[in-house]
């Protein structure tokens, strides 16, 4: 069996489970008009090489199905998502980042203890609306969100997040799938990709 390459998988992904109006149109904004398939995930730290974005999100569709997967999150906290919705913020929670970095390039000594110039990320934001909000804001302009669909994807970085803790709590608690993806969101950073700085790394 040919394994499929992460942009194989999140096409067939996509295409399988997105399939509202609009859905169209913002594939081919991702797949023509922006880097979402070359973009890093951050500049120094997950996925912060070409396709770490694609690779990040791909990794956070993963966790978030298997938490959904889980009985007791079923039974205890009736946390029902549909396929549509769960690859949608999954997907597409990190939107905000697409044509977002740059490459720059910076002197450094090599391995011989010469200098050189390498590459790296540097953040040019064109369009400077936040994090989960523009990545809501962003979507709102191809596709519908339902409210839980808007509130997981604003509120995705929990508590790692700027705003204010009790505004947060307030959010994780009142959206469930919100504490859901910020779980996802935080077991793709932290466990499946770590610290992975260097344009190069794959």
């Amino acid at each position: 069996m040919i394994k499929m390459t992460d942009i194989e998988l999140f096409r067939d992904i996509y295409n399988t489970n997105i399939k509202r109006e609009g859905a169209d149109k913002l594939l081919d904004f991702l797949e023509n008009k922006s880097d979402f398939y070359t973009a890093p995930a951050s500049t120094r730290y997950h996925g912060a090489y070409s396709g770490g974005l694609l690779r990040h999100s791909l990794n956070v569709y993963e966790c978030l199905c298997a938490y959904l997967e889980r009985d007791r999150v079923r039974e205890r906290y009736g946390l029902s998502v549909s396929d549509e919705t769960a690859a949608t913020v999954a997907l597409l929670h990190d939107i905000c980042k697409v044509n977002f970095y740059q490459v720059s390039y910076r002197n450094a000594k090599n391995e011989k203890g010469q200098w050189e110039q390498v590459p790296y990320y540097t953040i040019n934001d064109t369009l400077p609306y936040g994090h989960g909000e523009k990545s809501v804001y962003m979507l709102s302009g191809f596709i519908r969100l339902t409210r839980d669909e808007a509130m997981a994807i604003r509120w995705h970085m929990g508590f790692s997040g700027i705003e204010d803790k009790n505004t947060i709590g307030a959010a994780l608690e009142k959206y469930p799938l919100a504490f859901a993806l910020s779980v996802a969101d935080m077991e793709a950073s932290y466990f499946l990709e770590g610290e992975k700085a260097g344009i190069e790394q794959k």
